[in-house]
């Protein structure tokens, strides 16, 4: 499978910069994944999919303000930090990315804040955009984590394409996020509301959470044209003893299993067994999808519309089937559907 397969004409305005006014009110393109077959929606019509013993898996990741603004010693030159992940606690070292990353070398001190509140030291390259940094403080952790994170901004995709506004703390957040170290949100999850979850809870839907902290590495371009080659940034994962427990026995009674989003389908992918039960796992996963592939847990899955020539969106393909869903992305277009991580939802059936 090539690279260009997965290049579709996406209109600019049709990319969401706001999320819609209430969670569950988003539109919803429904596929069926063995005739193709499209039917219009909105999200909260979910329910009507759904019966009792049903499982739903939801990624309960949580965003931290990533985002910072600093000024470079001596020149004041701004850089843009992004907070990959914390390194040493104890040390307060901090993985990141900075831009431009030309203008930083190793020694090099950034700071924070109006009163230069907040000071960090460079002390590694770790790539070309990457570094590591000792972020210089005295106080206690505690302190420290709520001063960094006070300075931080909702780390929404660039290709959200306005200033971050005080709602996107908290829209840019699933309602069940518990387990914080994500860079950027499950998507496919913003769009329930406490209310469809309660509707979906009388219904007898299970619910199984898993996590994976999602990276930067979602929105990272695949530069190489023969998909094999290319590499996915590793992401942390946790599945308990307790979520297998609810997807296994809804495997066995052959119920529907919807996994919310490509973050939970790459998580439930990468800790399988030979008979296609899910295996509690902690550790770190670069698995990258694309098709053909065969799924062993999920069989279905709620997803946005994802940008052209992305893995997300080769992940959705490889489920839903490639020509189905280039198909479901064609009349999403036409239909004006809105995409990108504000806009609607495509549930796959």
């Amino acid at each position: 499978m090539k690279l260009s397969k997965f290049k579709y004409n996406l209109p600019e305005e049709l990319i969401a910069l706001h999320p819609t006014h209430n969670r569950d009110e988003a539109r919803m393109l429904v596929m069926d994944r063995k005739t193709g077959e499209i039917e219009h929606k909105v999200f909260k019509d979910l329910v009507t999919y759904f019966t009792d013993q049903d499982v739903m898996i939801f990624n309960n990741t949580k965003v931290f303000p990533a985002r910072l603004y600093g000024n470079k010693e001596k020149t004041g030159a701004e850089i843009e930090v992004f907070l990959l992940r914390e390194l040493n606690r104890d040390q307060k070292l901090w993985d990141v990315l900075v831009d431009p990353a030309r203008k930083i070398r190793i020694g090099n001190k950034l700071y924070f804040g109006e009163n230069d509140e907040m000071v960090a030291e460079v002390i590694d390259n770790t790539t070309s955009r990457g570094r590591t940094l000792r972020f210089l403080y005295d106080g206690p952790y505690d302190e420290f984590k709520k001063s960094l994170y006070g300075l931080g901004e909702t780390p929404l995709p660039k290709i959200i394409n306005r200033k971050v506004e005080p709602e996107d703390r908290e829209r840019y957040q699933t309602i069940y996020a518990k387990h914080e170290g994500a860079v950027a949100a499950p998507t496919a999850g913003m769009h329930f509301s406490r209310e469809l979850m309660k509707r979906l809870e009388i219904i007898g839907v299970n619910f199984a959470e898993i996590t994976l902290h999602v990276g930067l590495g979602n929105f990272r371009s695949v530069d190489v044209e023969d998909l094999t080659k290319h590499k996915m940034d590793s992401e942390q994962i946790f599945i308990t003893e307790e979520a297998c427990d609810i997807i296994n026995q809804g495997k066995e009674r052959r119920q529907r299993i919807c996994a919310v989003g490509t973050t939970v389908m790459r998580t439930i992918e990468s800790s399988v067994s030979t008979f296609g039960h899910v295996k509690p796992f902690e550790g770190w996963t670069n698995k990258f999808i694309f098709p053909p592939y065969e799924f062993n847990v999920a069989n279905c899955m709620v997803s946005n519309f994802h940008l052209p020539l992305s893995t997300l969106m080769m992940m959705a393909a490889a489920f839903g089937g490639y020509d189905n869903v280039m198909n479901a992305y064609e009349v999403a277009v036409k239909e004006k559907y809105r995409f990108g991580s504000y806009g609607d939802a495509m549930l796959i059936i």
